[in-house]
């Protein structure tokens, strides 16, 4: 019970840095970006790449996958979102056909047989008598820390309550002077590094493979649904509870059930409370 509790925490703390980025997407642009699992996919095999050519410190590269993702976010944001500013539907298709382009991309360049990632740091660590690889504890550490970090950029800075504000109300907030453009911009920016970080630490707890950005994209949808539009408490909360039930069900029932229970949360919760948990018109 205990080696169950403390997956469920580690877990748990990635699945909530990966969800984050999907929702200040949804929150602030209303809009479902299904690429966003594209860009694990990239920060992996980015890492993956990087680590294996290139003789620079781990960490350093995984900063440079994030900053890879930053630029995939920026380039989405330009040359598609942009573009198609105000029409929904025209970018979400859009997305998923860019996430489908870049999944052959990946085939071509790495083949499509799945990959281990060399650990950020070797090594495991025993915590209360369980094992756990310090890869991981590493990954839930710096992925709370992100997570309270960004809380704060968003509640502290003029950038941040910038992005509340066009979350709440985008024609009120251009009247009121802020630029929304900019502010959609700094978001897809985060949210593409937010998602290339959460894909080099998702790929080392899994498998580096060319279909791993399905699953991240279903949990974060997940998130968004069950926790609210708008809520980064909520997206927390819920990236809690479905992290610690999956580890339930692959500990005590079987691996293969593992997204069951997440697919009947979404229902029971559009059922009953469509608006999500603690959902909100806010960040």
């Amino acid at each position: 019970m205990l080696q169950i509790l403390i997956q469920g925490m580690l877990l748990s703390g990635l699945y909530a840095l990966i969800a984050v980025g999907f929702t200040l997407i949804f929150s602030v642009g209303r809009t479902l970006n299904l690429a966003y699992g594209a860009y694990l996919m990239l920060g992996g095999y980015f890492y993956f790449w990087a680590s294996q050519g290139i003789d620079i410190p781990k960490l350093i590269v995984v900063f440079m996958a994030v900053l890879f993702g930053v630029f995939v976010g920026v380039l989405k944001f330009l040359l598609i979102v942009k573009p198609l500013k105000g029409n929904h539907i025209a970018i979400e298709i859009s997305t998923l056909i860019l996430a489908v382009i870049l999944q052959a991309g990946v085939i071509l360049m790495f083949g499509d047989s799945s990959k281990i990632l060399q650990p950020i740091i070797g090594g495991v660590v025993y915590v209360a008598g369980a094992p756990v690889t310090y890869n991981m504890l590493i990954a839930t550490l710096a992925s709370w820390a992100i997570l309270l970090s960004l809380y704060v950029f968003i509640r502290r800075t003029d950038i941040g309550r910038a992005m509340q504000a066009v979350s709440m109300d985008t024609k009120g907030a251009a009247i009121c002077g802020i630029e929304t453009d900019r502010v959609n911009f700094i978001t897809w920016a985060l949210s593409g590094g937010l998602g290339a970080l959460g894909g080099v630490f998702f790929a080392s707890y899994t498998q580096l493979a060319p279909s791993m950005w399905v699953a991240p994209l279903i949990i974060s949808i997940a998130v968004v649904i069950v926790g609210g539009i708008g809520s980064i408490i909520g997206t927390l909360i819920v990236a809690h509870i479905v992290g610690f039930m999956e580890v339930i069900v692959v500990s005590l029932l079987a691996p293969e059930l593992r997204g069951v229970f997440t697919m009947g949360l979404i229902i029971i919760v559009l059922v009953l409370r469509p608006q999500g948990l603690f959902g909100r018109e806010e960040l």
